[in-house]
């Protein structure tokens, strides 16, 4: 027997989703992530992982796959198209900590070349790097990713943001997409802990911790080595 609306008129469960948006345009991501792999590049000798362009490389190349496989707008839920984004940001996660893994050591051996500009640009390099990453988690994993999001059936929200506390002052039918998700992770390495949105599940608490930690450490080894070398 055909499924049939309640008495509120809306659809059961297993009907189709009472509404949809259109799904987020590709290119914010994809820029995010060749920007940091700029930013990788542009430090080579900052990478314990060798050959130093792996890394880089690989994220180049799982993006140019993840482009052709969903071009335009993300609206497609795909279990493949969402582990390559998974890889995406795995590898950009794990060559990020490499290289904060080296900076730390560089400071601690007392490195000649850290002087005033390259520890500068080096810690500033690693810690956009590090908001780009986390924004990314963020934006995949809350609500079962951008996708679900589109489709009006995502999951349950991991974060709480402020729109969603007054949705009389935000615009009709709003939803998160990557900028929401790259300020919450800029003002979390920046503040060191929530602002304006707030984590309500325990995945999202420990990815902020993460992301929070590792800030830190960039921000702190900078500032030693800085009275260090004023000394």
């Amino acid at each position: 027997m055909a499924s049939q609306p309640d008495e509120a008129g809306t659809e059961p469960p297993n009907g189709p989703p009472p509404f949809r948006f259109k799904g987020e345009r590709r290119w914010p991501i994809a820029g995010a992530v060749l920007f940091s792999v700029a930013l990788q590049l542009s430090l080579p000798d900052r990478h314990v992982l060798s050959p130093t362009v792996l890394f880089p490389t690989v994220e180049v190349l799982l993006l140019v796959v993840l482009v052709i496989g969903d071009p335009g707008r993300i609206d497609r839920r795909s279990p493949a198209l969402k582990r390559l984004t998974l890889a995406v940001i795995i590898v950009m996660t794990v060559d990020n900590l490499a290289g904060v893994a080296e900076l730390v050591r560089g400071i601690l051996d007392g490195s000649d070349r850290d002087n005033g500009p390259v520890l500068l640009a080096t810690g500033g390099a690693l810690w956009v790097t590090n908001v780009i990453a986390f924004s990314l988690w963020y934006w995949l994993l809350d609500r079962g990713g951008p996708a679900a999001r589109a489709s009006g059936r995502p999951r349950a929200a991991a974060f709480a943001f402020p729109e969603n506390a007054t949705p009389e002052l935000a615009p009709p039918d709003w939803w998160p997409q990557y900028p929401d998700y790259l300020y919450l992770a800029f003002t979390n390495s920046s503040a060191l802990s929530p602002t304006d949105t707030l984590p309500v599940t325990r995945w999202a608490k420990m990815l902020m911790l993460v992301q929070s930690s590792i800030s830190l450490v960039i921000a702190v080894m900078i500032i030693a080595r800085a009275v260090n070398l004023l000394n």
